[in-house]
């Protein structure tokens, strides 16, 4: 089981504060014993990665290569700021499906992790074909909201979870209680993908505590 925290680009989440709450992050995982990965924005990953053992991800690469790609995220530059990986196609920032296919296989030429992010189902299976690490189910229009995609909507996870049994699917949107954790499970989750039920919260350690006691 696997809790992914999206840092976004929050104030709480951003610059010294990601520091802070990665070490929270750190912390929770070592006292409850469930792996934690943090996703923070790349100009922050070197000093997180630099100050936490736990698993550092980009929120964001782009399928290029060396070269004059000003603006642009090289994958290398992630992974050499001390990145294991990337999400892909956050529902922040959605990308065509050629798109997510290149992403996907840029980071599996250089052995990174790719969780990708899908909306519906559908778009999950389609996903799944270019062989992701990870997927994670999020319905756009949950995202940030106080309902969670398990309670409001069980089926996007079951529909997904039933059709993709070769990669671990995760689930996000709208998850700020341990009871939203535990029916994400219960539905099939692998673990969960979160960010404001954690990231804009005033006892980030507390909320991510119980949350991360619906993994077991």
């Amino acid at each position: 089981m696997l809790a992914i925290i999206n840092f976004k680009a929050y104030k709480s989440s951003t610059g010294i504060n990601a520091i802070k709450l990665a070490k929270i992050c750190e912390r929770v995982a070592k006292k409850e014993k469930v792996q934690i990965a943090v996703a923070v924005q790349p100009a922050d990953i070197f000093m997180v990665a630099s100050n936490v053992k736990i698993p550092v991800l980009a929120q964001h690469v782009d399928p290029v290569e060396f070269g004059a790609k000003t603006g642009w995220i090289l994958p290398e530059t992630v992974l050499l700021a001390g990145a294991i990986g990337s999400l892909v196609n956050h529902s922040e920032h959605q990308l065509p499906m050629d798109y997510i296919k290149a992403t996907i296989g840029r980071l599996q030429d250089l052995n990174a992790l790719s969780i990708a992010c899908a909306s519906t189902p559908a778009k999950a299976v389609q996903i799944a074909k270019f062989k992701p690490d990870m997927i994670a189910i999020e319905p756009p229009e949950l995202i940030g909201g106080n309902i969670a995609v398990s309670q409001a909507k069980p089926e996007v996870i079951t529909k997904t979870t039933d059709k993709i049994r070769n990669i671990p699917v995760l689930c996000g949107a709208g998850i700020k209680r341990k009871a939203d954790v535990s029916k994400s499970v219960k539905l099939g989750a692998k673990g969960i993908l979160v960010a404001s039920g954690v990231t804009n919260v005033a006892d980030p350690e507390r909320a991510l505590t119980q949350l991360v006691k619906g993994l077991k």
